[in-house]
C-alpha cells in the first residue's frame, strides 16, 4: 500500500498484512470445523506512533457495544484500548446472555452468532470467579491463531474487564452492566508503550461461518476507526449540580464507631468502610471528557474507563493489585493516607506525620503482612521494602510498600489477582469476618468499587489495579465511592474527613 494511502488512513492494512489476516482467519475456521467449537483468529500490526488508543476507542465505539481504556501515562505512556465483544467470560450467566444477544450486527451477518456466543459463557460468579475466568481464557487461547507476541505490553490477543468487590457484587440495578466477573475478548485492541503502537484485529470463527463473512466484518470495523482528540469537559454547563450522600454522614460515623467496638472486642483487627456520594448533573456525562481530565490530572495513576451504552465506570487509582511478567509478580501494599498541601513545607510535614502515625502504620502493616503471607508459599523468593515510602498524587498521599516475587510455578495474572483480592487495604483482617461485616455496616452494594480492573494477554501476563478513586456514570448521574481503613485507634469524625479528601479526586471533575 502506498505511503499516501496510509497517510489518509492510518489503519489501512498493507497487502502482506491482509494476506496474513486471511490466512489466520482461514486456519481458525479449519480448527473450528474440526473441533466443533469457536476459535479466535487475530492479526497484529504497527500503526502510526501518533495514534492515541483511548481517543480512537471513544471516537469509534458503536452504540451499546462494550469498550475499555486503560492507561498509566507516567509509565512510558502505556495505553490499552479495546472495542467490541467477541466473547464475554462473565460473572452471571443471564447477564452474559443479554450482552451477547444484544450485540449489534450489521446486515447480512449471521443472526445466530449472538446465541452461539451466549451458549459458550461460563458461570463464574462466586468465590472461584477469578479461577473460572482464567480457565476459560486459557481454553480460548489454546486453539487461537494469532501472530507471535511482540511489541508493547498488551499487544496481541487480550482480555480486558473487571471483577466486583464481593463474589456476588453488582446485583443492584445501577450495576447491571458490570457483573461480578467480566473479562471481554474485544474485536479491536490498540496498545501503546512509548512510540510503539500496535493494532490487533480479532474474529471468533464458528464452524458455520465463512472466510468471506469474517473478513468482511473486520473490514467494516477497520473502516469505522476514527482519529479524534478526546473531547473537552464543558466548564460551565447550563443548570445546577446536586450532590447528596447515599447515607447521612452521621450514619457513616456510626458505622465506624461500631466497627471500632468490634475491633476492641477482639473480633477483628481492621475493616474498610466506604460511602457513596451521588452527583446529579444538569446533562449526561461524557465519559471521554471525564477520562481526558483524569489522565491530565493523575498521570501516575492507573486510569480506567470501562463501559457499555450510557453506563461507564471510571477510575484514577493509585493502587496496583498485581502485575505479572512471566514468573515475576509485582504488587504494592497501599494503606494509610493524608491530604496534600500547596505549601511544600506543609506538604512535607503532613507526609512525615503520616510516616510517624501509629494508627496508619498499624493499618499499613496489616495489608503488607497479608500480601506477603499469600505470595511467599508460591514464590522462590519475595522481597518487600523494609519501610513504607510515600506515594503522592494530586490531592492525597499514601504509605506504600512495593512487593516483588519470583513465582515458583506459573500462575496467571487473573489467578494471582484472585489470590490477593481483596487485600486488607479494601477489605479487612481477618478476611472472612471483615467481608461479613462490611455490607452490614455500609448498607450499600459496592459493585466494582474496590474490585479489580485490568487486562491479561496471550501469555497470561497482565496487570490489574484496585478500583479506587472511581465513579459509576449512568446518564446524568455519577455515583462516587471512597473508603477508609478502620482500626482500634480510629476516630469516626477523622475517618469521615478522610473520605472527603479521597472524594476530592473526582468530585471537582463531576460536579463542576
Amino acid at each position: 500500500m502506498s505511503t499516501l494511502a496510509r497517510a489518509r488512513d492510518p489503519f489501512a492494512l498493507a497487502p502482506a498484512d491482509r494476506e496474513r489476516l486471511a490466512a489466520h482467519v482461514e486456519e481458525a475456521l479449519r480448527r473450528a470445523r474440526q473441533s466443533g467449537g469457536e476459535v479466535l483468529g487475530a492479526l497484529t500490526v504497527s500503526v502510526d506512533p501518533a495514534v492515541d488508543p483511548s481517543a480512537v476507542a471513544f471516537a469509534s465505539r458503536r452504540r451499546d457495544e462494550p469498550w475499555s481504556c486503560f492507561e498509566q501515562p507516567d509509565r512510558d505512556r502505556f495505553a490499552l484500548a479495546t472495542l467490541g465483544e467477541l466473547r464475554m467470560l462473565a460473572g452471571d450467566t443471564n447477564v452474559g446472555k443479554r450482552r451477547a444477544s444484544g450485540s449489534r450486527r450489521t446486515a447480512g451477518e449471521d443472526a445466530n452468532v449472538g446465541k452461539r456466543r451466549a451458549s459458550g459463557l461460563r458461570r463464574t460468579a462466586g468465590e472461584d470467579r477469578f479461577g473460572g475466568v482464567a480457565r476459560a481464557w486459557r481454553e480460548l487461547l489454546s486453539t487461537a491463531v494469532a501472530d507471535a507476541a511482540d511489541g508493547p505490553r498488551g499487544a496481541g490477543l487480550v482480555g480486558t474487564g473487571g471483577f466486583a468487590f464481593a463474589p456476588d457484587g453488582g446485583r443492584s440495578s445501577h450495576w447491571a452492566a458490570f457483573p461480578p466477573a467480566a473479562l471481554r475478548v474485544p474485536e479491536v485492541a490498540l496498545a501503546r508503550c512509548g512510540d510503539d503502537v500496535r493494532l490487533t484485529l480479532a474474529a471468533l470463527a464458528a464452524p458455520d461461518d465463512t472466510r468471506e463473512d469474517l473478513l468482511a466484518r473486520l473490514d467494516r470495523r477497520l473502516a469505522e476507526l476514527r482519529l479524534a482528540a478526546l473531547p473537552l469537559l464543558d466548564p460551565a454547563p447550563a443548570g445546577r449540580y446536586r450532590i447528596s450522600s447515599a447515607m447521612p454522614p452521621e450514619h457513616y460515623e456510626s458505622a465506624v464507631a461500631r466497627a471500632v467496638e468490634r475491633i476492641a472486642a477482639g473480633d477483628l483487627k481492621k475493616v474498610v468502610l466506604a460511602r457513596e456520594v451521588q452527583v446529579d448533573a444538569p446533562s449526561a456525562y461524557d465519559p471521554a471528557a471525564v477520562f481526558g481530565v483524569l489522565r491530565e490530572a493523575f498521570p501516575a495513576c492507573y486510569l480506567v474507563c470501562v463501559g457499555r451504552g450510557e453506563a461507564s465506570f471510571v477510575a484514577a487509582s493509585p493502587e496496583l493489585l498485581v502485575r505479572r511478567e512471566g514468573l515475576r509478580a509485582s504488587t504494592v501494599a497501599l494503606a494509610g493516607s493524608t491530604r496534600r498541601s500547596a505549601d511544600p513545607s506543609v506538604d512535607a510535614h503532613l507526609g512525615e506525620q503520616l510516616r510517624q502515625s501509629v494508627k496508619d502504620r498499624e493499618e499499613h502493616a496489616i495489608v503488607a503482612r497479608r500480601i506477603e503471607r499469600t505470595l511467599r508459599p508460591r514464590s522462590v523468593w519475595l522481597a518487600a521494602a523494609p519501610e513504607p515510602a510515600l506515594v503522592q498524587v494530586a490531592n492525597i498521599q499514601h504509605l506504600a510498600t512495593p512487593i516483588r516475587a519470583q513465582l515458583a510455578h506459573p500462575i496467571s495474572a487473573v489467578e494471582l489477582a484472585g489470590l490477593l483480592h481483596p487485600t486488607p487495604a479494601v477489605g479487612g483482617e481477618p478476611h472472612d469476618r471483615a467481608m461479613a461485616l462490611i455490607p452490614a455496616l455500609e448498607g450499600m452494594d459496592r459493585g466494582w468499587y474496590a474490585g479489580a480492573l485490568g487486562w491479561t494477554d496471550a501469555a497470561e501476563d497482565g496487570e490489574l489495579c484496585v478500583a479506587l478513586r472511581c465513579a459509576l456514570l449512568t446518564g446524568s448521574v455519577a455515583r462516587c465511592y471512597a473508603g477508609v481503613g478502620v482500626v482500634r485507634d480510629s476516630d469516626p469524625a477523622a475517618e469521615l474527613a478522610e473520605t472527603e479528601v479521597k472524594l476530592q479526586a473526582l468530585l471537582p471533575v463531576l460536579a463542576g
